[in-house]
């Protein structure tokens, strides 16, 4: 006899709209669902606006309550139709979905919390489920391989820069002192580090003509090395997209396993990929 396939319950049914997007139906809960979160991000941006405020309080604390429930309640039924509610309350997207409740709740004793509604833009990563675009994400390993590979660089080059800041920022302490804004160290070194990333909020100036020269000089630095970090990353990130042709030999000091074809040194410490002759002769003795 041929066997029949035994039919689904309304707890696996519901399980198959809500967590998957191979059936029209779970295609459309996510689609109604980021309609949901957008416009009730866009309900919270409106609400931070004082006349909107003012003149259509109750009806944003309405709005907001009625997608806090519907919320509440997509919550609650993923628990009830996933087979291992625990995995799910546990997992990432468990988390932001609970996330996405809990400012609600707290506005109830703090009202300000209304606005760290705002994390339920984080749910919006569904997005990548919907229109099957998960498979783009594994592009982000070439990232993750280029920061490994970067690490140590990029890790002397903010070592350094604070050593600067904290040089620069104590000299500025030294020259203007506390009548022109530098009341202290950490301020100095606040100074410094909105300087030298040439943002310059411009809330503390130098005025002595000493301190403006320092103020250039670390201007000029903080251009002269702005670009560091970038060069160091984009060199890693081309090696890690040419994986395929790079050499597969660790390196004996710093044990990175790939290099350019044919390469001789290490690109990371620069020490030999080879033993040199000298040192194969000490081996052999």
């Amino acid at each position: 006899m041929q066997q029949t396939d035994k039919p689904q319950t309304l707890r696996q049914r519901i399980y198959r709209i809500i967590f998957f997007t191979d059936t029209p139906a779970g295609q459309r809960f996510d689609n109604i669902l980021l309609v949901a979160i957008l416009a009730s991000l866009v309900v919270v941006m409106l609400d931070s606006i004082q006349v909107i405020h003012s003149q259509y309080r109750a009806w944003m604390s309405g709005l907001e309550w009625i997608f806090t429930a519907l919320f509440a309640v997509e919550y609650l039924v993923r628990i009830y139709c996933s087979p291992k509610p625990l995995r799910y309350i546990f997992s990432f997207y468990g988390l932001i979905d609970l996330l996405a409740i809990l400012p609600g709740l707290l506005t109830l004793f703090y009202p300000s919390a209304q606005y760290l509604l705002i994390v339920r833009i984080i749910r919006m990563m569904r997005v990548f489920r919907v229109l099957k675009l998960s498979p783009y994400l594994r592009q982000a390993n070439f990232l993750m391989t280029a920061l490994r590979g970067s690490k140590q660089k990029i890790i002397v080059f903010f070592s350094c820069i604070a050593i600067l800041v904290t040089v620069f920022g104590t000299l500025m302490y030294v020259i203007e002192g506390p009548e022109h804004g530098f009341t202290s160290i950490p301020k100095g070194i606040y100074w410094a580090v909105v300087t030298l990333t040439t943002v310059g909020f411009g809330d503390i100036v130098p005025k002595t003509v000493i301190g403006q020269f320092l103020s250039t000089l670390v201007m000029i630095t903080g251009y002269s090395i702005i670009a560091v970090p970038t060069g160091i990353f984009t060199a890693e990130l081309a090696s890690a997209m040419h994986g395929g042709e790079q050499l597969e030999r660790e390196c004996p000091s710093c044990k990175k396993d790939t290099h350019e074809p044919h390469a001789a040194f290490c690109n990371r410490c620069g020490n030999p990929l080879y033993p040199r002759d000298g040192d194969q002769v000490k081996e052999a003795e």
